[in-house]
């Protein structure tokens, strides 16, 4: 029997797929987060002798089992000195080398066009944009919270975070938004949030919910926040779409995967951008999920044939009145 494993890292957990080879799931597992820039390249081995000790043992399986496996990493490619130590990991917990490593985008794009050509967007923890034509690759985004991420949940949450100061201050108007915010945080005085700040931050999911429910309250400025994510992570797509070389008349599959997706008003606002940027862009609903799109690698780079549930060939476009709201 052939196995596959798809590891998906992200900024809050990091998710196991095993799979046999008709992509029948043999076994899941959650593990916490492998984002290792800041405690460093060991986190990323750690998680993964958890995640892949909890697969095997729940399939009742040994690494020696795997035919092949695609680790995507949080940050994978993006320090040459580390890139190779994240390489070899997996290694030592499988105790072959028939699997890869990559960032996680990969798993993302694959998952979502189930390895069709076209580009997929992330709005997670962070954002960019991945995508493929004909074999040629391109990635845009995903330059961290200090300096990029444009229209990532981080960015929405830390703006959100500035149009409450902005109220409290009196240079916006006060909207739901700012009461909001105070419950959720749990503070009475406003100045009390500077000193919370370190430890709620952008990372923390419930702040991006309060911007989704100050603005489906009618807040303005929440509203703003989310228009303008939508028009960062549209500017990604089709600055992808370009360097890709997609002609001007040949219709270009776009979908999406991260947390900030979840939100309805935002899902409805970009694909409004999308429509308004290129009406050859067809923002297709995702396929799968990246777990699977990272076994969707691992498959791919084995040779194996991709399973028939997995294919491509139902992917269905957003209808076009949902497209122009």
């Amino acid at each position: 029997m052939t196995v596959f494993l798809g590891m998906d890292g992200g900024g809050t957990k990091t998710a196991f797929l095993l799979t046999d080879g008709e992509g029948t799931t043999l076994a899941e597992s959650r593990q916490p987060t492998c984002s290792w820039f800041d405690a460093g390249t060991g986190l990323v081995g750690d998680v993964v002798r958890a995640g892949v000790d909890a697969v095997t043992a729940a399939a009742v399986i040994t690494p020696a089992d795997i035919t092949s496996a695609y680790f995507g990493i949080p940050g994978h490619g993006e320090s040459s000195r580390d890139t190779p130590v994240l390489d070899a990991l997996p290694a030592a917990v499988l105790g072959h080398d028939r699997y890869s490593c990559g960032n996680d985008m990969l798993g993302g794009w694959a998952g979502s066009l189930a390895g069709r050509d076209g580009v997929n967007v992330i709005a997670g923890t962070g954002s960019m944009a991945y995508g493929e034509r004909g074999g040629t690759a391109h990635r845009v985004g995903g330059w961290s919270e200090v300096f990029g991420d444009e229209g990532s949940a981080y960015w929405v949450a830390v703006q959100g975070l500035n149009a409450f100061s902005r109220m409290a201050d009196g240079r916006l108007p006060r909207g739901p938004l700012h009461a909001l915010v105070r419950e959720r945080v749990g503070v009475t005085e406003d100045l009390d949030l500077i000193g919370l700040v370190p430890g709620v931050g952008g990372r923390d999911d419930h702040l991006r919910q309060v911007g989704d429910r100050a603005a489906d309250a009618g807040d303005e400025a929440a509203a703003d926040v989310l228009h303008r994510a939508a028009t960062e992570l549209t500017t990604l797509v089709v600055t992808t779409v370009r360097a890709l070389g997609f002609p001007a008349d040949e219709p270009v599959p776009v979908s999406y995967s991260g947390g900030l997706f979840r939100a309805p008003r935002l899902r409805d606002e970009f694909a409004a951008a999308l429509h308004a940027q290129d009406a050859a862009l067809e923002l297709v609903e995702p396929r799968h999920d990246p777990t699977v799109g990272s076994v969707l690698v691992a498959m791919r780079r084995a040779g194996a044939p991709i399973p028939e549930r997995f294919a491509a060939d139902v992917l269905a476009a957003t209808s076009s009145s949902a497209a122009a709201r």
